[in-house]
């Protein structure tokens, strides 16, 4: 299995409109793969602007938040590509794409560290704000996860969440929360 890191991506398109998504960049070698799934607007901006940042936080509110739809957070520019960086990222790194693999469902770029800076320290991650990550992944697959499976990997991280979780935390919690459990009303009333 390849390394995997779950970060937070920033693309831009030609008129400038930047996205924010959490996105998972695969290692392979010295390089990192962003595989963005079809359609996405991660997918259509680095086919436009060949560059994206990786920002690195502890905020798993953003993960959270952009999985449920809130988009607005603080930017600021990065120091050698035009797309700019979470203004709260503790690093980040300004990655070039040198290559692009086409695939059906998820088209693959390749990407070169072209700058890395850190920020401020990274304290660590607690139990909570794995397990909001966690739910923030299942949250973006219910559409190919078996309901029970997902709920039975919420179960098991909730209880993460009531020993360990920070006011944030809960926050991003909640909204994951409600996505889901939207997700599965319409369902329930159909039945």
């Amino acid at each position: 299995m390849p390394l995997i890191r779950e970060t937070i991506i920033t693309t831009m398109d030609r008129q400038g409109r930047v996205q924010i998504a959490p996105l998972g960049l695969i290692a392979e070698g010295e390089d990192w793969i962003i595989a963005p799934f079809r359609p996405s607007v991660t997918l259509d901006n680095l086919e436009q602007v060949p560059f994206a940042a990786a920002s690195h936080t502890d905020d798993v509110r953003i993960f959270a938040g952009c999985l449920t739809g809130r988009h607005d957070w603080p930017v600021e520019p990065c120091d050698t590509i035009a797309v700019p960086r979470l203004s709260n990222a503790l690093s980040h790194w300004e990655l070039e794409v040198v290559e692009r693999i086409e695939h059906e469902q998820r088209p693959r770029f390749r990407c070169r560290i072209a700058h890395a800076a850190t920020h401020a320290p990274f304290p660590g991650y607690t139990r909570a704000k794995f397990a909001v990550i966690e739910a923030a992944i299942l949250s973006s697959r219910l559409h190919m996860l078996p309901r029970e499976k997902v709920e039975s990997e919420i179960a098991y991280l909730r209880i993460a969440i009531e020993k360990t979780a920070s006011p944030a935390d809960h926050e991003a919690w909640g909204w994951l929360m409600q996505k889901i459990a939207d997700y599965y009303e319409p369902k329930e009333k159909g039945a």
